[in-house]
């Protein structure tokens, strides 16, 4: 008996208020009470109300909601309602976070974070069964393609559950974004189509204006070797680099090349030798654009790591040898200017093509969904994990980079198919270790490697999610190992990552079960990373890398060279048209542009736990993130080309585009 003070917060988006009424309702250890429809969260960000109750209720436990639809059903995002009265100890929190739609009952537990060990007297078990069986309705896997991954059920965004898509202010930023975009590439792209290229300067009328200093940089110096190897350190594809530890097999010397083949040994032997092989794109089907044939290569790059940090190829060979036909020919920078540029153009649009589909969509978005969607089917709101972790994937992007008749099909070489073997080679080669920065870099022979500032930065930015944020929440929760092996929940979410989301990955090392706490730590820190970090690594480069179309032609014209007699024209006849090439840099600057509406890892506004000691791991997240932040600028303004990509503040807090 008594009266509740009750407060009621409602989103910031534009939309986020309604203009139904909601009922609400009370739930305590001793009873229940129905509050009516006293609520009408229109566009005042806070409501509070006073309500005398007659049932004394005891501790409260959940918060019950229900909008009711008048003539026209407005959907409420509602952040959070706190209670204050008889029983409560203080005010009650009950995080919420999500839209309210239709007229279904919405039960909202205290924001104390529990396992089903910590809820021994089973008050939560009904809420927990019931919740994870309507967001198993909601959060359904779906099906592309064989071989591939599963995605979440839907092919637009607007299939997607409600709280899965952009709020407002970030979905019209995208929507008028994107119309201009599309404007500008009608109108000056249909001029494109009765123009061509006829000299590598003509690719500065796709250019972009408000270009970022490192694309202007790019432009100038696209030409010359340091930057070409650099690229493979800190460039938009980090991920493919690796130190040699025997001269690749397919790399065939004739033997007018001793003299090549004694440097390649000498510097393997010093440790010094690195290789970038894209044999995963051998015998991709190459896209038809305009009844006109695109083609595609597998070259193998050998570079040497010099004491200055600066990595230079040593040689090219485009395609692997095949049985029966002469040698490849090796392109070498001793040889003619143009035959050792269209040699190294080819490596770039290589690039391109594994970077966009492996290392952007396949190990960026398409690993996020799993993980998001397992998430959303395994593990209720009152879970710690869940609280932990939720934060990190608030947002599924739809993308229409490799759908029919999207951008891949329209203009990239691997489009009409080939994009998809792509995907479906790569997900066979996904690895448990690939996803956690100390193992890749360790298997890649990159951990010494000091001019790796994506490594360096990489390596940090684990370290302060792990140590700083998962291991104190983890100890918060879990007190032995036996409290991760005994958490039912815990185990279905991994299950559900591994055996079904990653169709059954558990042979390329990722766990079907979690063992103990430090296993434990080690999976929610690569879920985490996976969303956040290594997004971001493969995602912002794309405007500065990419901007200036040789140094990232998303298609070849000509097939690969087989002589070293070769011209400018040559060169310019076999990248992409002037209407590909514009059609690239408008994407490639809309996808790759700043987002306005941006928030940075660790700095959520949402509070899921109503306990002080998350609060307090998360407030000491947040200051090792700025330390970091702080570290890596300090050492960028001493560099001749800053690394940025894994600075916190430019870490967007999940995978959202």
């Amino acid at each position: 008996m008594g009266k509740y003070r009750i407060r009621v917060a409602t989103g910031d988006s534009l939309l986020a208020g309604s203009s139904n009424l909601v009922q609400l309702w009370l739930v305590g250890e001793h009873g229940e009470k129905d509050l009516g429809k006293i609520l009408r969260p229109i566009r005042i960000r806070e409501v509070q109300l006073e309500v005398e109750v007659s049932l004394y209720l005891g501790r409260l436990l959940l918060v019950k909601l229900r909008k009711h639809k008048s003539l026209v059903g407005f959907d409420w995002f509602c952040k959070w309602i706190a209670v204050q009265g008889p029983g409560t100890q203080g005010e009650a929190f009950f995080p919420c976070y999500r839209w309210v739609q239709g007229n279904e009952i919405i039960c909202l537990p205290e924001g104390t974070a529990r396992t089903v060990r910590d809820d021994p007297q089973n008050q939560f078990k009904k809420h927990r069964e019931k919740e994870l069986e309507e967001r198993r309705k909601v959060y359904r896997w779906g099906f592309w393609k064989e071989g591939l991954i599963l995605p979440i059920a839907g092919n637009t965004q607007w299939d997607l559950p409600r709280n899965e898509r952009f709020l407002e202010d970030k979905d019209l930023d995208f929507s008028l974004s994107l119309a201009k975009v599309l404007k500008d590439l009608a109108l000056k792209g249909s001029l494109d189509l009765t123009n061509s290229v006829r000299r590598l300067e003509d690719f500065n009328k796709v250019f972009p204006q408000g270009k970022t200093p490192l694309a202007e940089r790019v432009r100038n110096c696209w030409k010359d070797d340091a930057l070409f190897g650099y690229q493979f350190l800190n460039g938009a594809n980090p991920m493919l680099l690796r130190r040699s530890t025997s001269l690749p097999s397919r790399l065939v010397l004739p033997p007018e090349m001793e003299d090549l083949k004694t440097q390649l040994e000498k510097e393997l032997q010093t440790g010094s030798l690195f290789e970038a092989d894209f044999s995963l794109l051998d015998g991709v089907k190459p896209n038809v654009i305009i009844f006109k044939q695109q083609y595609v290569a597998a070259p193998l790059v050998m570079l040497k790591l010099q004491p200055d940090g600066r990595l230079l190829p040593m040689v090219i060979q485009l395609q692997p040898p095949r049985n029966g036909c002469p040698p490849p020919v090796l392109f070498l920078p001793s040889d003619p200017p143009m035959a050792w540029l269209l040699a190294k153009t080819w490596v770039r649009s290589s690039d391109f093509q594994l970077h966009q589909l492996q290392s952007h969509l396949l190990r960026g978005h398409l690993i996020a969904e799993v993980i998001s969607v397992a998430t959303m089917r395994s593990l209720p709101s009152l879970h710690p994990i869940y609280k932990v972790f939720c934060a990190c994937i608030n947002v599924l992007a739809r993308s229409n980079l490799v759908s029919k008749w999207g951008i891949f099909d329209l203009v990239v070489s691997t489009g009409s198919g080939g994009h998809v073997d792509i995907l479906q080679r790569a997900t066979a080669g996904l690895t448990y270790r690939s996803f956690c920065p100390p193992d890749d870099l360790a298997d890649r022979g990159l951990l010494d490697v000091k001019s790796s500032l994506y490594g360096q930065d990489a390596l940090r930015l684990w370290g302060v999610i792990s140590r700083r944020y998962v291991e104190k929440m983890v100890s918060l929760f879990y007190k032995s190992d036996g409290a991760v092996k005994d958490d039912p929940e815990l185990q279905a979410w991994c299950r559900e990552i591994t055996e079904t989301g990653l169709q059954g990955a558990q042979d390329r090392g990722f766990p079907i079960s979690l063992e103990s706490r430090a296993q434990l730590c080690h999976f929610i820190t690569m879920c985490i990373f996976t969303c956040t970090g290594q997004h971001a690594s493969t995602h912002q480069g794309q405007l500065d890398w990419y901007s200036w179309i040789p140094n990232g032609p998303c298609t070849m014209q000509k097939p690969p060279p087989i002589s070293k007699d070769v011209t400018e024209k040559d060169i310019v006849d076999s990248l992409p048209s002037l209407h590909q090439a514009r059609t690239q840099k408008t994407f490639i600057k809309f996808l790759g542009r700043r987002q306005p509406v941006m928030v940075a890892l660790g700095q959520h506004k949402e509070n899921y736990f109503s306990d002080p000691g998350p609060q307090a791991v998360l407030k000491q997240f947040q200051e090792e993130l700025a330390a970091l932040d702080k570290e890596i600028e300090v050492r960028n303004a001493g560099l001749d080309l800053p690394y940025e990509y894994l600075r916190p503040s430019m870490v967007e807090n999940s995978v959202t585009i």
